[in-house]
């Protein structure tokens, strides 16, 4: 019997075809959703220098895109609960593929591309409870070619491990109404950091049981297996707990724990994470609290940095790139914002790194 992972080995060994790269549509190092003043959205990519390299349209708000490593191809996610996922093609807009998530599913914002670009992994959970699921697909055609369980409820990010043979996953914990964000089981919710392998098989579980009311959002990957998670805290307002952790396979988690005022003034938000260009320290963005904290790679509390409505955040080569809701694109180096442009746009929720 040819089991999900010697197909999907076949589906690796095939050959590629030829395509147009990210130079066509001159470089750009991060994928970027906004939403412009006339009130229609798009997809851009941008480079270290904060340019703009290209835009392309989305029907709809989007909230994360994955980038194709080779092609110049991104597929873009729709807004929590999701309705689209589009594979784009970059140069001109065209709507390549629209991928289509089974019967009472729902996309959750995110995905990710395996190194080689011949795997789509799409994060969705099922309608009715919340449950998770990780959708396989293949890129020549984007044909949907498996799917196995996110092990939790509410998973939201996902990344492909250096190893390049294991999955990390975000499950938020959180039970949502089938027809909007209604959150139904904020007292009960058990958020988890899972690892699988490409088959889907569990590898390794954490959970949070002193902060189980911190959901985990959005992750960050070092490249030598390090992983820093941002949560959002669901519990009692005026709390402030920790909104970042770190961890490595079979070791405890390391909650990273800022001072208490700028704790408080994060407002229980953490809307993105990244480890800086040398991996040496990794920061998280609060658009509600209009801040950034950064940590040490050992999870010591270095500084917070001010900025309205921050909440893009990626590597960069001088420290990390940032991006905020008035339009803002900006190089953190140290405590020190340098703005980079300003575009007429209300940046979304995160910067995307093209070549991770």
């Amino acid at each position: 019997m040819t089991t999900r992972r010697a197909f999907i080995a076949s589906l690796l060994a095939a050959s590629a075809s030829p395509a147009v790269g990210w130079a066509s549509v001159g470089d750009p190092t991060y994928l970027a959703a906004a939403r412009m003043p006339d009130g229609s959205y798009m997809l851009a990519g941008l480079r270290e220098d904060g340019s703009a390299a290209f835009s392309v349209p989305l029907p709809a708000r989007g909230h994360a895109a994955a980038a194709h490593p080779s092609r110049a191809e991104a597929v873009g996610f729709a807004r929590r609960p999701g309705t689209y996922a589009l594979v784009i093609d970059c140069r001109d807009g065209e709507v390549l593929h629209r991928l289509e998530a089974p019967d009472e599913r729902q996309f959750n914002g995110h995905g990710t591309f395996s190194p080689d670009g011949r795997l789509l992994y799409t994060v969705e959970q099922r309608v009715a409870d919340s449950e998770g699921f990780i959708g396989v697909w293949n890129t020549d055609g984007y044909r949907r070619v498996a799917e196995f369980a996110s092990h939790g409820v509410g998973p939201h990010d996902i990344r492909v491990m250096p190893d390049h043979a294991s999955l990390v996953i975000a499950n938020g914990g959180i039970q949502t109404d089938k027809w909007d964000r209604a959150k139904l089981n904020t007292d009960t919710m058990r958020p988890s950091l899972v690892y699988v392998d490409l088959d889907g098989a569990l590898l390794e579980k954490r959970d949070l049981p002193e902060f189980y009311q911190n959901s985990i959002r959005h992750l960050a990957l070092r490249a030598d297996g390090l992983v820093g998670f941002a949560m959002q805290w669901e519990g009692e307002a005026g709390y402030a707990p920790p909104l970042l952790a770190l961890h490595r396979r079979g070791e405890e988690l390391v909650l990273c724990e800022a001072p208490l005022e700028d704790e408080l003034a994060m407002d229980g938000y953490a809307g993105s994470v990244a480890f800086c260009g040398d991996g040496s320290e990794i920061a998280i963005s609060s658009p509600r609290g209009g801040r950034l904290h950064r940590f040490s790679d050992a999870g010591v509390f270095l500084g917070a940095v001010s900025r309205t409505d921050v909440c893009g955040l990626a590597p960069h080569a001088g420290g990390y790139m940032a991006s905020d809701g008035l339009g803002g694109v900006l190089l953190v180096r140290g405590g020190a914002v340098q703005p980079l442009t300003i575009a007429q746009a209300a940046w979304d929720n995160h910067l995307i790194p093209i070549h991770a």
